[in-house]
């Protein structure tokens, strides 16, 4: 574990990744909350919000929607509603191309088993297909609950810097006290077989020049971290050995994390369906509100 001072960060010009946010819903029990939490995402962000909904457009859902409106406090004119027909995979895909969504977000259930409509199989091939970064919300709330705790991987990717990136930027933006940015070490790298004391040092060792290892590594891409994100947030890092992925979801879930930040899974062959993805494993166990962050198509 290391903590990381101020200094780690730079003055840079501050950019806002997520201008305009799509949020696809269903009529739903759940619903109301989501709105509500949506919007004032949105109202953090400084973002225009598009609600979306896939399927016919009826008096009676219209009115449920205004109704819901009607209390959200911060509307103003960048909240919009589009009603589309369709299968909800492929109209979600097309909205977000066409209108260049930073961020598509989908209320979710936590357990796979209970996923209703565009969770499940639906969100597994939206965040490798969709064009834009996916916000799954698991506790919407129609009150306020402050951000505290958001956890965000350090693993050693071409994406990764966008991803913290992004994390401070959430941060920044919602109040957030404290990152912990978690490095997910493969226990492979350090299979010591161990037979007696001196095996046991040698293990012990190895696990510590990787831990350093990647706490270095980790240092490098803060500073390219603009300052202002950093302001007032604690930072730490955190490296684990397990399996990329579980090990992740279980250390936020145990951490009682707020917001879990990943990277948008790659591959899509036939390979990456038999043998599951890092993010397959919270998406079937979602621990806490969940960013799969994807750079820009």
């Amino acid at each position: 574990m290391c903590y990381i001072g101020a200094q780690s960060f730079k003055k840079a010009p501050l950019s806002k990744p997520f201008e305009t946010i799509l949020f696809g819903f269903a009529f739903s029990p759940t619903l109301k909350m989501n709105i509500m939490e949506t919007s004032r995402i949105a109202h953090f962000f400084g973002a225009k919000l598009i609600l979306l909904h896939v399927g016919d457009k009826t008096p009676d859902k219209e009115n449920e929607i205004k109704q819901i409106l009607a209390k959200v406090k911060h509307q103003g004119d960048r909240v919009s509603i589009q009603w589309k027909p369709g299968r909800p995979e492929a109209v979600l895909l097309e909205t977000c191309q066409d209108l260049k969504v930073d961020l598509l977000i989908l209320g979710a259930l936590q357990h796979e088993n209970l996923y209703q409509f565009y969770v499940g199989s639906i969100a597994r091939k939206l965040t490798r297909k969709v064009c834009c970064s996916v916000l799954l919300l698991i506790k919407p709330s129609e009150e306020r609950i402050p951000c505290q705790h958001v956890v965000v991987n350090g693993l050693k990717d071409e994406d990764t810097p966008l991803a913290i990136s992004n994390a401070f930027y959430v941060s920044h933006a919602l109040g957030a006290k404290q990152i912990t940015i978690v490095e997910e070490i493969r226990s492979k790298e350090v299979a010591v077989d161990i037979k007696d004391d001196r095996s046991l040092k040698k293990a012990t060792i190895l696990k510590e020049r990787l831990k350093h290892r990647e706490e270095s590594r980790v240092n490098g891409i803060l500073k390219s971290v603009p300052r202002e994100f950093a302001q007032g947030i604690k930072v730490k890092t955190q490296s684990i050995f397990g399996k990329r992925g579980y090990s992740i979801g279980h250390y936020a879930q145990v951490a009682r994390a707020d917001l879990l930040v990943m990277n948008a899974p790659k591959k899509t062959g036939l390979i990456d369906r038999v043998f599951p993805h890092d993010i397959e494993y919270i998406l079937s166990d979602l621990p806490t509100d969940l960013l799969i962050v994807r750079k820009k198509i």
